[in-house]
């Protein structure tokens, strides 16, 4: 399985650079000038750039050694690194910009890394591939977690900080885990701590889930959730994925078809992020504008309650081991949500290191500034947000069922795509009768397929494949469309097939499930006809 069928329109990307810019110019105008003002970026992260707003939306890939995570990102070029952080990204020419120099370049979201120093810049580097798929996304390929018979290694790097500095900035986390070996290390239990409060861009995958039986594969998964309960205590349970993402081939196994539906269902969200970064962004920079205002809260009292010239140690120390109750009154005056509040623990830590003597009393036109964003300016927005949001349109025949991309073995040598999986199920037999839900957009379809030059009447497997391959669709759904077009199962495609195969993709590309087998209103007419003359004989 590939990330080779990502596909986004042109009418997607300019939705998003809209909204984009208009979200750029709130923070340069709203939220910008209050975290100069309480010094928000010496006590959290540093203020945002044009890259920060500008990149593509960027998937996290996470997981230890050897759980498929090289194969998952399959991509073509340079070979990830077990041990380097590693920004695949689209460019021109195919090439590698070590750390240092990502770290100057203002067109990369990367400048804000230089705090964790040679020692972690020296283990990043960005791989630049004229990739179709990296048009769309960015992929950040991690080291592999260490597990507990390594755990005393030392990276020379705060590993878990440059998760979390990746975890506000991504998309979409994407963490692997074997299930044929589940291991919850001391380093890979930081990490899942560093991205805590990210959980709703966490997508957990159990992969290599052929490897084990179904019995197995239930007692695994099981304890995977009660693993992760323990470490993200909330109410709501991790979408956990079944796959089977690794190089080695798909063994046979009783739930097949589960992993075939789950890494559909992975994939379809990773392709449309996209289509959801707009309010991505929207929604990071409310989390940071409602972090803001309590940071500036806390910052204001600090400075208000310190004195001008005597005892002003003895009074910031006295301060810190209060914080805890000032988070109480700032909460009460302020009617601000204590969810929206730090750490204290690590505001605390924080704070002894910093001179409360240059912290600025907090000025009520820059809060005023910040209310408007939180109560007007975002509200405004999302009308535009709804107004670019791309809605999907339903299309007869291709709504209901399921895609379990399995087909005939005897017609298997036939078929131009070399898949076929165990537990192969027969061609039901259809019905005739009834308005062909094809016939409306046939004349569109004939076009392409008369341009692939077809011989008696018919397009061979060979030409059809390459048509259908362009559309950039797995080829196990591929297969399944070729199983429901061939009617007649000659390995090749007439005019109707053609139309009909067409019709299947498009639907696919909408974001629709297929049918398990083909129903009454898509059976082309003439294929009809013959069923129903084989009937009278």
């Amino acid at each position: 399985m590939t990330l080779r069928w990502f596909r986004n329109s042109p009418e997607t990307l300019e939705d998003v650079r809209v909204v984009t810019e208009e979200l750029k110019s709130l923070y340069y105008k709203r939220l910008m000038p209050i975290e100069k003002h309480s010094s928000f970026g010496h006590f959290h992260s540093p203020s945002y750039e044009d890259a920060d707003f500008d990149n593509k939306p960027m998937v996290l890939v996470m997981g230890q050694y050897s759980t498929g995570k090289t194969t998952f990102i399959n991509r073509v070029g340079p070979e990830p690194t077990t041990d380097c952080f590693t920004a695949i990204m689209h460019g021109e020419q195919e090439g590698l910009i070590p750390g240092n120099a990502l770290t100057v370049d203002p067109r990369k979201p990367f400048r804000n890394l230089n705090p964790f120093g040679n020692a972690f810049l020296n283990r990043f580097q960005c791989a630049q591939l004229p990739n179709q798929v990296l048009e769309n996304i960015s992929i950040i390929d991690t080291p592999g977690i260490l597990t507990a018979a390594k755990r005393r290694l030392s990276r020379g790097y705060d590993f878990p900080a440059v998760l979390r500095w990746f975890a506000e900035r991504v998309d979409r986390i994407v963490l692997l885990f074997d299930a044929h070996k589940l291991d919850f290390s001391d380093e890979l239990t930081r990490g899942l701590a560093a991205v805590r409060g990210h959980e709703d861009k966490l997508r957990v995958v159990l992969n290599k889930a052929d490897r084990v039986d179904t019995q197995q594969l239930m007692r695994v998964y099981g304890a995977l959730m009660w693993s992760l309960g323990k470490v993200f205590p909330t109410p709501e349970v991790l979408r956990v994925y079944v796959g089977s993402f690794w190089s080695e081939p798909r063994r046979t196994c009783g739930h097949h078809r589960l992993i075939e539906r789950e890494e559909e269902d992975l994939l379809a969200d990773v392709r449309n992020l996209p289509r959801n970064a707009a309010m991505r962004k929207l929604n990071d920079l409310v989390k940071r504008a409602r972090l803001v205002r309590a940071h500036a809260h806390i910052i204001g009292y600090l400075k208000r309650e310190m004195p001008t010239i005597f005892c002003k140690d003895a009074k910031k120390h006295s301060l810190i081991y209060q914080l805890p109750v000032i988070f109480s009154k700032i909460q009460q005056q302020h009617r601000v949500p204590a969810g929206d509040f730090p750490d204290c623990t690590k505001m605390q830590e924080r704070l002894l290191g910093q001179d409360f003597s240059k912290f600025k009393v907090l000025k009520p036109s820059l809060m005023a500034s910040l209310d408007k964003l939180l109560s007007a300016d975002i509200a405004k927005l999302m009308p535009l947000l709804q107004k670019h949001e791309p809605r999907k349109k339903p299309l007869p025949g291709v709504l209901d069922g399921e895609f379990l991309g399995t087909f005939k073995r005897e017609h298997f040598e036939r078929h131009p795509f070399k898949e076929a999986p165990p537990g192969a199920d027969g061609r039901s037999e259809k019905e005739p009768g009834g308005e062909w839900a094809v016939e409306r957009q046939k004349p569109k379809y004939d076009e392409i397929f008369y341009g692939l030059g077809p011989r008696d009447g018919k397009v061979s497997g060979t030409k059809a494949k390459e048509w259908m391959v362009s559309t950039n669709l797995p080829s196990s759904v591929l297969a399944h469309v070729w199983r429901l077009a061939d009617v007649d199962c000659d390995g090749k495609l007439d005019n109707e097939e053609f139309a009909l195969a067409s019709h299947l993709i498009e639907g696919k590309l909408e974001g629709h499930w297929l049918p398990r087998e083909l129903p009454p209103h898509l059976v082309p007419p003439s294929k009809r006809l013959c069923e129903s003359e084989d009937e009278e004989v």
